[in-house]
Order: C-alpha cells, then sequence, then structure tokens
C-alpha cells in the first residue's frame, strides 16, 4: 500500500454515489487498483474494490467487491438468493456465461460497514500497509 493511503481515500461526489480510488503496485509489478464507492444517501450502500488494471490498456478486472447490505443478490449459478453484506469473487464459471467476472457472492459476517469492509479486504487480499504505518514489536 502507498504510504499514507488511509488519507488518501477522500471520497468525492459522482452520480449519486461518493467515489475514490488508489493505485497499488504488486510485488512482481503488476498495476492494481482500490475502488472506494458510498451511496449518498444510504451508509449500508458501499463497495471497496480490488481491481487488477492490466498493463498497456485503461481496462480494469474486478477480482473482489465487497459489497454493503443495501440490496438483495442472486447467484444464477447455485440459484441462492440473499440479503445481507457480501464478497463478490472474479469466478471462471460466471465469465463463461458471458456475466461480468466477480458476478458471484457470498454472505460475509467479518464486516458491517464501510471502514470494516476496508479493513476485511486488505486483509483478505494481503494487502500491506507500508512499514511506517506497521506498529513493530522491536524498534
Amino acid at each position: 500500500m502507498p504510504k499514507n493511503y488511509r488519507s488518501s481515500i477522500r471520497l468525492s461526489v459522482k452520480r449519486g454515489h461518493k467515489e475514490s480510488a488508489i493505485d497499488v503496485m504488486g510485488n512482481n509489478g503488476n498495476q492494481f487498483r482500490l475502488i472506494f464507492r458510498q451511496g449518498s444517501s444510504n451508509t449500508l450502500d458501499f463497495s471497496v474494490i480490488l481491481a487488477f488494471c492490466p498493463k498497456e490498456t485503461n481496462q480494469i478486472f474486478r477480482l473482489r467487491r465487497y459489497n454493503g447490505k443495501s440490496h438483495e443478490h442472486t447467484n444464477k449459478i447455485e440459484g441462492n438468493t440473499f440479503y445481507g453484506f457480501h464478497i463478490h469473487t472474479a469466478t471462471e464459471r460466471y465469465q463463461e456465461l458471458g456475466s461480468a467476472p466477480d458476478t458471484f457472492a457470498e454472505i460475509c459476517n467479518e464486516f458491517s460497514c464501510f471502514e470494516s469492509a476496508v479493513q476485511c479486504l486488505l486483509l483478505d487480499c494481503a494487502l500491506q500497509p507500508p512499514k511506517d504505518d506497521q506498529l513493530e514489536l522491536f524498534p
């Protein structure tokens, strides 16, 4: 994660929601983007997204998306529907159907607000804060 990434999450108003993004460089030189969206009128309407940015394109490929408890979700292949906090994951099965890569989702009880969804994504996806952001046990 870039230095001062927390202060970089400044949500700007865009068409009915607030949004921000941070570019992150992977260990092997791959480029990723963290996208943060928050609904303007409903605090439970949010998405925290980890996307891969293929080199030499302006495209993004959403790998994981942490959504708030603001809508019902149905997994078409599995046939299950739920309402709650959930995590979308890119899968080959849904891409083969012509759906968005991250269409599949599972209910999640590990976060309950925008801020805890950010922390959950960072932990789940092994995104590490800069060394000076971490508490050192033996300075």
